[in-house]
Parts: structure tokens; sequence; C-alpha cells
């Protein structure tokens, strides 16, 4: 994997976080007694949808070159950035134990690309 590959599917991994902070929006927005149409058309919703999709179309493109079985590792690193940017734009709690987590899935991550 050479390093525009890496920087594209690293590009994958921060569109696929970003879209779950904006899922998370969505449903804090959710309004059962607005209806449905309304939840469906909330511009959060609306939002992630748009960024997943193009995420999707970049993963696509990453995979015309790279092997997946390198590609694949750094979609784990998802696990660490999704917590500390809900941490830092949500104001959600950051335990210890979840930081450790991540860092053991960034040392895997590191080692599953070494190949």
């Amino acid at each position: 994997m050479n390093w525009s590959e890496i920087l594209l599917t690293i590009g994958c991994v921060v569109g696929i976080s970003s879209g779950q902070l904006l899922f998370k929006k969505a449903a804090q927005a959710f309004d059962p007694s607005a209806g449905w149409i309304v939840s469906v058309l909330n511009g959060w919703l609306i939002s992630a949808l748009v960024l997943y999709g193009a995420a999707t179309l970049l993963w696509i493109y990453v995979l015309r070159t790279a092997p997946l079985a390198l590609a694949y590792p750094l979609f784990a690193l998802a696990f660490m950035i999704v917590p500390v940017l809900s941490w830092m734009v949500l104001g959600e709690p950051l335990r210890p134990m979840t930081l450790a987590g991540g860092a053991i899935i960034v040392v895997g991550v590191v080692i599953a690309v070494q190949g």
C-alpha cells in the first residue's frame, strides 16, 4: 500500500467516523411526534447519508488498487476516532478503558499494514 492509498483510506475512515457523529445528532433531533417524514428530512440524517455515500464511493476507488487485506484494517481506526470525536464534538465521556482498547486496535492496525 502506498501513501496515497493510505491517505485515501484514512479519508474514508474519517468520513465514516464523522458520519457516526451526524447519525447521533440525527437521533437526538428525532421527534416521534413530528411524524416519520419530518424525521427522514432531518438535516443531520441527510448529511450523514451523503457523507456515508461519499465515503463509500471513495472506498470503491481505493479498492481498485489497494489490497483489501491491507486497506480494511485501517477501518478499525474508527473504533478510536469515533469515541474521541464524540468527546470533542458532543461532550460525551471518554473513558480510560476506551482509550486503552483503542490503543490496542491502533497497534494491531500498524502490525496488519506492515506487509
